[in-house]
């Protein structure tokens, strides 16, 4: 089967899902579904069956009265989650929380928690001139060590990028943690649930999120902020001076990749001299684009690896 089929069905299940979900304690009628599938996609609606069966096969739907009436399950199967994205609802694994809300599994003692400083990473470090850390990689004493050991290592040249993309997830962050990460990066990249979250943590209550912002590039002597806030945009915070950009309107089949995009175009468009506006306007169309594809990592079209460059 090829990409465009696969993406397809995904979608159709997906939009499947989330006609169930806006209405989980009671039953759908088959035809209901398929009517409503017909509006955008007519062979899904015609192939509605084996998305059905597929659904119920994982756990995900319960079907009654010869398969003509379907509800969602109370208790999904942990090896599944239903995660909404902007084209409806998608499969991973994890589970649901008591409102639907998606809860990520994240296991512990793997090995990404024990990352030594070796001299290979230490000679990488005294020629790097842009990296990227985050939050959750800390969780362990050892990458911890190894993550500042890193970032202290790097020369101190002009140009050069040290950024935070803070990774918030379950218990795995401290106030500590986050504080020294924010005294050690110079390029701090947050979402606003996010900074919600660490405004509360700070004692920043009671003003808006451009505040916030404007706080925390001065309290760490920040060269930029970058603050994400999904379909309402993006901001790109300096000292003085402020970037928004629009969130784009464009079909969506996976999200997957696309705040990692952003933040690799913004910052190859910094480190190619291209000023904080240009570079801003190019990730977010590099992450619009992501969007597009399924993957975590599409080829990009030419067109704006050109102006990566």
């Amino acid at each position: 089967m090829d990409k465009m089929a696969i993406a397809r069905r995904k979608c159709a299940r997906g939009a499947v899902l989330t006609l169930l979900f806006g209405n989980p304690r009671a039953a759908v009628m088959q035809r209901t579904l398929e009517y409503a599938l017909m509006q955008d996609d007519p062979q899904a609606a015609n192939e509605i069956g084996s998305h059905i069966y597929y659904l119920a096969d994982t756990g995900y739907v319960k079907c009654y009265l010869g398969d003509e009436v379907l509800s969602l399950v109370q208790d999904p199967p942990r090896e599944a989650l239903v995660r909404l994205t902007a084209k409806g609802i998608d499969l991973m694994e994890g589970t649901l929380d008591d409102e639907g809300v998606p809860c990520y599994e994240i296991k512990e003692g793997v090995a990404w928690d024990n990352i030594p400083f070796t001299d290979e990473l230490k000679r990488l470090a005294l020629s790097t001139r842009a990296v990227c850390f985050g939050s959750l990689a800390q969780r362990n004493d050892v990458s911890r060590a190894t993550i500042n050991r890193f970032l202290d290592t790097m020369p101190d040249i002009d140009g050069q990028l040290k950024i935070f993309d803070i990774n918030l997830r379950q218990d795995f962050y401290s106030k500590e943690v986050l504080r020294e990460s924010f005294r050690r990066c110079n390029v701090l990249k947050i979402n606003d649930e996010e900074l919600v979250t660490i405004s509360r943590m700070f004692g920043y209550p009671g003003i808006d999120l451009q505040d916030k912002c404007w706080i925390l590039l001065a309290k760490y002597n920040l060269k930029m902020l970058i603050l994400t806030c999904g379909i309402n945009g993006s901001y790109v915070f300096t000292p003085g001076v402020v970037s928004f950009q629009e969130t784009p309107k464009v079909p969506v089949a996976d999200t997957v990749g696309a705040g990692d995009s952003f933040t690799a175009a913004f910052c190859a468009s910094i480190l190619n001299g291209k000023p904080v506006p240009e570079a801003h306007k190019l990730a977010v169309e590099v992450s619009a684009y992501v969007c597009t594809q399924s993957g975590a990592m599409p080829e990009l079209p030419q067109v704006l690896k050109d102006r990566l460059m």
